[in-house]
């Protein structure tokens, strides 16, 4: 039984979206859960803006060096493999996995020594004693990176195979790890128990993927050859996909960078809205681009363009169909949103007030944002990552420009709608070029379905702000009780709503989800 579970396989794309998607409502709850006791037990404070900037290098060195391989190459490459010879596809993964496991623990022992001087590169706005703090934090924190390492090179495997089950336990793992930090490490460790909450996060996301990895036919191998042509064709596409995450992070540095010479606790606001914000990110755009990449690489191997336009189709209008009345949603229930996450202990009501606006900005994107992931791996599904790398660049200064100017009039919120703009510039410069490159991606259903799900989510968005009215003179408990019951309440009147002009719209795409939830 136990085997059964964990050698699981997704059958379609809707299904393993459901799976990633479930997987992934509860790990965003858990990481609300763990926003909350972070604000509660610090507020945005000095703590808060130790601790997230401490994340920044350690998270840099992952995404650039793990991420870059396994998102640019790793899955298509080791597809292609298993499809003509699994002994080849297996000697591939474990030069991989070992050749990423090496680096990490080389580069992660240089970080460590040089900490003081990275941590006042991205800091530069904090006192020497945030600065000392931050450094002890990181450091212990680069262990999470090797953990992490290991478990992204097992869960392209996994995905390889389509065991999204399994695959999407990870990252709940993880945040359990964090979570037993704050609850249980701070007290006797300070601050710095919350790192070894990080680290013992990462530990687990790993290890729960080991069996299936097992099940799947992975045997770890001292393997180390930079030769094998797989691994060539690997670090072939990784050197623009590196630099495409490196785009990625330059947006959070710069953001922390500009976020530390505002205001204490900015750089906390900045993090935590946007976690809340990543929730419907997570569920409604990750989990169906996840789903859909080693499809998507499958027909790109195969040159079958017609299959790859069909999938790069429907996924991108189911994304628009969660994502779009998300952000009206979020927009319109912000303070109530905020209010029961984090509107506890020593996150006082400025706290509160200035991360609502904060979401409010984020959320103007979350469409765009979705739908880049999709466009991003339909590049990298034909093993073109320069391009995407070029575009982005350009969005790139863009983004950071548009946030540099606007939080010297609006504070940290002008940060959020900074990254707004260059997000919603940068997805239509993917698309335009995405389309130029296979020459048709059913663009024209594509908008239409789009027009009518923008209509859709504004009559759901007024219904629940009229209904919240309502409901703010009627409920009168207490402030979090209020909150969540008016917010619970008028959510579920502008979902009913979005369905039924769904319905009225006759969008294809209700149909389909609904259809898909009883397949496997």
């Amino acid at each position: 039984m136990i085997k059964k579970f964990l050698n699981n396989k997704s059958k379609t794309i809707a299904s393993a979206a459901i799976i990633l998607g479930a997987a992934s409502l509860v790990s965003r709850l858990l990481g609300l859960v763990r926003d909350r006791i972070l604000a509660g037990k610090f507020g945005a404070g000095d703590e808060l803006d130790i601790y997230y900037t401490a994340f920044r290098i350690p998270d840099l060195v992952y995404s650039i060096l793990v991420l870059g391989a396994i998102t640019a190459g790793f899955i298509p490459v080791f597809i292609n493999y298993l499809q003509k010879d699994k002994n080849n596809a297996w000697y591939l993964a474990n030069s991989i996995l070992n050749l990423i496991g090496l680096s990490l623990i080389v580069i992660c022992l240089i970080l460590i020594v040089f900490a003081p001087w990275l941590i006042k590169l991205i800091a530069p706005g904090f006192s020497p004693e945030k600065l000392s703090a931050t450094v002890e934090l990181a450091r212990v924190m680069f262990l999470s990176s090797f953990f992490l390492g290991i478990s992204t090179v097992l869960g392209g495997i996994l995905r390889s195979f389509k065991r999204f089950l399994v695959y999407s336990l990870g990252p709940i793992m993880y945040n359990l790890g964090i979570i037993f930090g704050a609850l249980f490490l701070i007290e006797p460790y300070g601050l710095l128990g919350l790192a070894y909450g990080v680290v013992l996060g990462s530990f687990f996301h790993m290890a729960i993927q080991v069996p299936t990895s097992f099940f799947c036919g992975f045997r770890w191998a001292p393997i180390f050859d930079f030769r094998f042509e797989g691994v060539k064709r690997i670090f072939k596409l990784m050197p623009p996909r590196v630099l495409n995450l490196i785009l990625f992070q330059i947006d959070f540095l710069a953001m922390t960078i500009i976020a530390s010479f505002l205001a204490v606790g900015s750089i906390a606001v900045y993090n935590l809205a946007h976690n809340i914000w990543s929730f419907p990110l997570g569920i409604f755009g990750i989990s169906f681009v996840l789903a859909v990449f080693p499809k998507l690489s499958e027909s790109a191997q195969k040159r079958d363009t017609q299959r790859f336009i069909k999938e790069f189709s429907l996924v991108a209008r189911q994304i628009l169909f969660f994502t779009l009345p998300s952000a009206a949603l979020v927009i319109v229930l912000r303070a109530e949103i905020v209010q029961v996450i984090l509107g506890t202990g020593n996150f006082d009501v400025y706290d509160v007030s200035l991360t609502l606006k904060t979401l409010a900005y984020f959320s103007i994107a979350l469409f765009a944002e979705a739908l880049i992931l999709l466009l991003l791996r339909g590049f990298f599904a034909w093993e073109d990552a320069w391009r995407p790398f070029v575009i982005g660049l350009f969005a790139t200064t863009i983004r950071v420009s548009s946030a540099l100017f606007l939080s010297r009039f609006m504070g940290v919120p002008g940060l959020a709608l900074g990254f707004s703009l260059g997000g919603i510039f940068y997805m239509i410069l993917l698309f335009v070029f995405l389309k130029r490159k296979i020459g048709f991606i059913d663009g024209k259903k594509i908008f239409i379905s789009g027009i009518k799900m923008v209509l859709a989510s504004l009559l759901a968005g007024l219904g629940a702000y009229i209904s919240l009215q309502f409901l703010i003179a009627l409920v009168n408990i207490n402030v979090v009780l209020n909150a969540l019951i008016q917010g619970a309440l008028a959510g579920l009147v502008g979902i009913l709503i979005y369905l039924f002009f769904s319905w009225i719209f006759k969008l294809s795409e209700l149909k389909f989800f609904l259809n898909s939830l009883f397949k496997k």
